[in-house]
């Protein structure tokens, strides 16, 4: 049986696409000096799904990964796994690093949830969102496919809601993992 998306049941969940990410002067790009082309790559898809999602009235989400100054809430992740985040002075609330690309236009209707951790989903404000809005279809883009866009597509899928990843607007440092 084909399935057709209902706008009305549907949300996009634009993903990290974050000065730190995406942008050439932000800090995985500048001062971690990561090649972040692929990452940029999913911005032309992340644009269009995005004015789709206005034309038909489809709620938008954006996350933003943030940890505070100190990086008391930054776990195993800044801590242990990848401590240039944390020499890199990444992902700092209240930063320009933190903040949406300019060119993706959030508007005022926009939801932002905060999250300091890969997932969306966990102990973020997106559930409530996603009940508020009535929504079952989650469309997701954003980075990184195999980090942050995957991890959020679990746990939302746990919570039965219909997930779909659009690849040509996801990115992902690395190849081999996207």
């Amino acid at each position: 049986m084909e399935q057709v998306l209902k706008p009305e049941e549907t949300g996009l969940l634009v993903v990290d696409m974050q000065n730190a990410f995406c942008h050439e002067k932000g800090s995985f790009g500048a001062s971690m000096q990561l090649d972040i082309s692929a990452l940029q790559g999913a911005i032309p898809g992340c644009k269009s799904l995005i004015s789709l999602a206005r034309k038909y009235n489809i709620p938008v989400t954006f996350t933003r990964y943030i940890y505070e100054p100190d990086y008391s809430d930054g776990g195993i992740l800044a801590r242990d796994l990848m401590p240039g985040i944390m020499e890199a002075r990444s992902l700092i609330k209240d930063t320009w690093d933190i903040e949406i690309l300019d060119e993706l236009n959030p508007q005022m209707s926009d939801n932002i949830v905060d999250k300091n951790r890969p997932s969306c989903y966990y102990n973020t404000t997106l559930a409530s969102w996603l009940n508020d809005n009535d929504i079952k279809n989650v469309i997701v883009c954003g980075v990184t496919t195999s980090i942050c866009v995957e991890t959020t597509a679990r746990d939302l899928s746990q919570e039965d809601y219909r997930v779909f990843i659009v690849k040509d607007a996801v990115g992902e440092l690395e190849q081999d993992r996207h």
